[in-house]
């Protein structure tokens, strides 16, 4: 009796086990049944219900499609069409998963035929299917819109004739997974009216989807494309999924609309992928893809998101003439040869974050519009140095230096972030164990902080992964907020804030010497703003017992003077700086305090001194005319010859007021119409340290200035960067 159990249960487990090991072998291994005119009439009059929709199930078979089988194979779509073209309210698919299709499949035969005005079209199809075709008009208007190259069939519907061209309509479903097409497979000019499921498939020849309209979701996930397949011109209404697909050969998008959402996530193109004037109008996803050869994506429009992500671009890829209404991630993308942004349009929203970039710029280009480009780049704030550098190498050699300073500008920005949390930031290998709980970190994982950095410091922030009770969320959430070095010594601390302090300077005051109408700006404020304090201090003394005061057309002068002057320079300020009021509260801060106090006291103690009724300001009479004054003081040496040389202002002249902006202007730029300078004698003290005060601002923004210029200065630039 066992002797006969055992061979039964043998048999039983290998049929319980037949069905699992049928889905793991590959298509070509599957065991499959040769269609014959008798079984496909006997497959359509069976169809099969799948996802609520009517199939013909032609699923797991060989079907020759061949020149030597072109009986079976005029029967084959003679029959098919017949069915598939039946209207009515449940429209018939077709299920070709696990096939074998020898010779070519002209898809396209087995819709139904229709012009598409609005008169033929209303007695074939039911209510919703009109309503999809009619998107077709709205798709074809957007496309005339940006002047894109517009299909036949959007042609003729927007045509004012009664003739149009005719489409073939498949109203069913299609599925094609994991099918294998020995053949060409032609779609062109078609209309699906519902969902084409060709995952895994496999096309070992051409593919022809011109013009074709996929009205719901499309998935060609994993499918490999093995010879040139051709998109032109096609429609996607809804969702387009091609991820982890393979197109081995050139591969052709162009003039294409996805409405929705498009996935290439993963896709391998080994030859040229051409995605010309295509309109993305969802969210775009090329992670991780490979370009192993040009990838053309001239003259797209991205409504929405573009993400790159860590994509390679083994070759030239270009970007020429595109439109970015959204973001673009370029997060870890790797660019062997060379991107072409030029003429690129970017909305006030877009950019492209180039945070892990990876790009050498003694190997490859990054080219854009001068002066446009490096405005578009955004990083984030750690680990991006090595990104920042060689991009502003890139545009130094190709001479765009106005984007080679950009992003120097963005590196010292990202510098100053450091610096920041360095001097504030939580430092784990110092600090107390309450200041790392207020921080964030619970009892025990604060209690391990403690105990490892007894052991050995922390050499980065990554490193607290490794502590047994320190969990993801905690890590991500605090991470920004933390810092890890060395504890700081009291001195080492003050060098840094110092470091801090001047880098900010720069930053605000010049843009870190790259911003020319900064310093502009700057300068066309601080020159106005002394120029009044000295005017006050020299023609407002006393008003008893004798008055010395200005006229009231001196006053109205100089005051309508100074406010038009430093109105330039705000609007200067307001067009160049990013942070246009911290710059102001900045340039605030160096030059009014101090001048302030002093004339509080000056006011406040009076002057009683000699030579009330004379100038405090002298000028050299011997000569009038534009001077560099580098090397001269602001008051003139005790000694005679001099004192007879330089003669104080007349106060009596209408254009005297001129003469203060012409001492702050030597004082600031060393540069000026006339030696003027402050008298030795009978001069309070107080306005000598004013005028001492900018002339010592005078040295440090002269230096700015210059530094600037050096920068900007195409040429010098050369002289400076070029090695």
């Amino acid at each position: 009796m066992q002797k006969i159990c055992w061979p039964i249960c043998v048999c039983v487990l290998l049929l319980l086990l037949l069905p699992v090991t049928a889905q793991a072998l590959p298509p070509a291994q599957l065991e499959r049944i040769v269609l014959s005119s008798d079984l496909l009439q006997e497959r359509i009059t069976t169809p099969i219900v799948r996802e609520g929709n009517y199939m013909v199930d032609l699923r797991k078979m060989v079907i020759d499609l061949r020149p030597e089988n072109a009986s079976f194979r005029d029967t084959f779509y003679q029959i098919l069409r017949k069915e598939l073209q039946k209207t009515g309210t449940k429209p018939l698919g077709l299920d070709l998963s696990h096939s074998i299709v020898q010779g070519d499949f002209i898809g396209s035969d087995l819709g139904l035929r229709t012009p598409l005005y609005a008169q033929a079209i209303a007695p074939i199809f039911t209510p919703s299917e009109q309503e999809q075709l009619e998107r077709l008009r709205g798709v074809c208007l957007q496309s005339l819109a940006v002047g894109l190259k517009s299909s036949r069939d959007c042609r003729s519907l927007l045509a004012k004739s009664s003739t149009s061209s005719e489409i073939s309509v498949f109203r069913g479903s299609l599925t094609l997974e994991q099918t294998l097409f020995n053949g060409t497979v032609q779609f062109p000019n078609t209309f699906f009216l519902q969902i084409v499921d060709a995952r895994g498939v496999i096309f070992n020849k051409k593919t022809n989807w011109t013009e074709t309209r996929f009205s719901r979701p499309v998935n060609f996930a994993n499918a490999i494309f093995r010879q040139q397949n051709q998109f032109q011109s096609s429609i996607f209404f809804d969702k387009a999924n091609f991820k982890e697909a393979e197109f081995q050969e050139s591969t052709y998008f162009q003039d294409s609309t996805f409405e929705d959402a498009a996935y290439f996530t993963q896709a391998n193109f080994q030859q040229l992928a051409k995605f010309t004037r295509v309109q993305w109008h969802g969210s775009t996803d090329f992670r991780q893809v490979r370009f192993a050869n040009q990838a053309q994506f001239t003259k797209a429009i991205f409504h929405q998101l573009l993400c790159l992500a860590e994509a390679t671009f083994a070759q030239d890829v270009s970007f020429r003439e595109a439109q970015f209404n959204q973001p673009v991630n370029l997060q870890g993308v790797s660019i062997l040869k060379q991107a072409d942004f030029s003429d690129a349009g970017f909305t006030k929203e877009a950019y492209l974050n180039v945070s892990g970039l990876n790009f050498d710029s003694n190997q490859a280009k990054i080219l854009g519009n001068p002066g446009k480009i490096g405005q578009k780049l955004v990083v984030e704030m750690q680990g991006n140095q090595n990104v920042l550098r060689n991009l502003a190498q890139n545009f130094r050699q190709l001479q765009q230096i106005a984007d080679a300073n950009r992003l120097e500008y963005i590196k010292q920005k990202l510098r100053r972030q450091e610096l920041s949390l360095l001097l504030v930031g939580t430092n784990i290998n110092s600090a107390s164990q309450k200041r790392l709980k207020d921080v964030g970190f619970g009892t025990a994982q604060a209690l391990a902080i403690a105990h490892r950095r007894q052991i050995q410091l922390f050499c980065s922030i990554s490193e607290l992964m490794t502590l047994a009770d320190m969990d993801l969320e905690t890590y991500t959430r605090i991470s920004p907020r933390i810092v890890v070095t060395e504890p700081l010594s009291p001195i080492a601390w003050l060098l840094q804030a110092w470091n801090w302090l001047a880098l900010s300077l720069l930053l605000l005051l010049s843009g870190y010497g790259t911003n020319f109408w900064l310093v502009f700006g700057v300068g066309m404020i601080v020159i106005p703003h002394f120029g009044l304090l000295f005017w006050l201090v020299d023609r407002f003394r006393r008003f008893h017992p004798v008055a010395i005061v200005p006229t009231n057309e001196e006053a109205s002068w100089m005051i309508a003077s100074f406010s038009l002057l430093t109105l330039f320079g705000f609007l200067a300020i307001f067009y160049s700086a990013e942070q246009s009021w911290l710059t102001i509260g900045c340039l605030f801060m160096i030059i009014f305090p101090v001048p302030a106090f002093l004339l509080f006291r000056l006011y406040r103690q009076g002057r009683y001194h000699d030579l009330m009724n004379i100038s405090y300001f002298r000028e050299d009479g011997t000569m009038r005319q534009l001077r560099l004054l580098i090397g001269r003081l602001p008051v003139i040496p005790r000694y005679e010859v001099f004192r007879e040389r330089y003669l104080p202002l007349l106060w009596n002249r209408r254009w005297n007021w001129l003469n203060y902006y012409d001492f702050s202007l030597n004082n600031l730029l060393k540069l000026g119409f006339n030696d003027i300078r402050l008298r030795d004698e009978q001069l309070p003290g107080i306005i000598s340290t004013l005028a001492w005060y900018q002339w010592c601002l005078g040295l440090l923004y002269i230096t700015l200035l210059l530094w600037t210029l050096s920068r900007t200065i195409p040429g010098l630039n050369l002289l400076i960067y070029l090695k």
